[in-house]
């Protein structure tokens, strides 16, 4: 008994300990963002963690399949690193794909918007119809939306479920000025909702111009790091192939190739890459 109650008594102390500290922020914003960019990926289901772990998974799965065909252990773990971030990319290559279309209905969404109120809707209404007028590919958020105020009647809960189902800055935009009307009144929210959709608009516009053109220069960039770990995907089954790269220089020829790569390919995303929104209004 006394040793249930010094355990439960420590566990107390440690808790009380730990209340006292802040979560750093940057560990909050790395785990905000790589949540954001679940639920852009249509995966809202799915956590952070089990994409990690399934990463990991996909990595060792390999790793152990190039080291049974080559028998070369610096050569199964390059190529297990490379299928270890295989599901990052394609999240990542979704939620970027989505916010890419999303990016061209966002101006319909405001237009529904300014129309309703200018027809007289209430803000509550006026949301909710887009679950039907609105563009196909947020009407299911919408009709959430309009389901849960239906149920509680609280808008500026059911607005903030809204962002959180989104998770996209310029939906954030809009459901502060929609709850700024609400909570203090004005009668400038129609001419705020068609100043942001020509914003948007204009914004496409540019983005789409700059995007065709540096299209071809991305993906030759793409084929150019991913070129020799192809060539070497071939020759990794020849024998000889496989004991060069199994001796201390070889192991040094991957991993310094592999860097190379990786920074080059890292500057050459960081030097194109076009400015995105950043969720400050969560």
């Amino acid at each position: 008994m006394g040793v249930v109650s010094g355990l439960l008594l420590g566990a107390g102390v440690l808790l009380v300990w730990l209340s006292c500290w802040d979560v750093p922020t940057s560990r909050r914003r790395g785990a905000s963002r790589s949540r954001d960019i679940l639920v852009q990926a249509g995966l809202p289901d799915i956590t952070p963690l089990r994409l990690t772990a399934v990463s990991v998974g996909v990595g060792v799965a390999v790793a152990t399949m190039a080291v049974v065909l080559t028998r070369a252990l610096p050569i199964a773990g390059a190529f297990g690193l490379m299928a270890a971030y295989g599901p990052w990319a394609i999240v990542l290559g979704r939620a970027r794909k989505r916010r890419n279309d999303l990016r061209e209905v966002w101006p319909e969404v405001v237009d529904h918007l300014a129309s309703g109120v200018r027809a007289g809707l209430a803000l509550p209404e006026a949301v909710s119809q887009l679950a039907t007028r609105g563009p196909v590919a947020l009407r299911a958020e919408f009709a959430d939306f309009a389901r849960d105020y239906r149920a509680t009647g609280r808008f500026s809960e059911c607005l903030d479920e809204l962002k959180d189902r989104m998770a996209d800055p310029v939906a954030d935009r809009i459901v502060e000025a929609l709850r700024l009307t609400r909570e203090v009144g004005g009668t400038d929210l129609g001419r705020l909702l068609r100043t942001l959709s020509e914003f948007l608009r204009d914004d496409n516009r540019t983005r789409g111009e700059l995007e065709a053109r540096q299209s071809w220069t991305v993906a030759g960039a793409r084929l150019a790091v991913a070129g020799p770990w192809v060539v070497l995907a071939f020759l990794a089954t020849r024998p000889e192939t496989a004991a060069a790269y199994s001796s201390v220089q070889g192991a040094a020829v991957l991993g310094v190739g592999g860097l190379s790569c990786l920074v080059a390919y890292r500057v050459m995303l960081r030097i194109g890459r076009l400015p995105d929104d950043v969720r400050v209004l969560r």
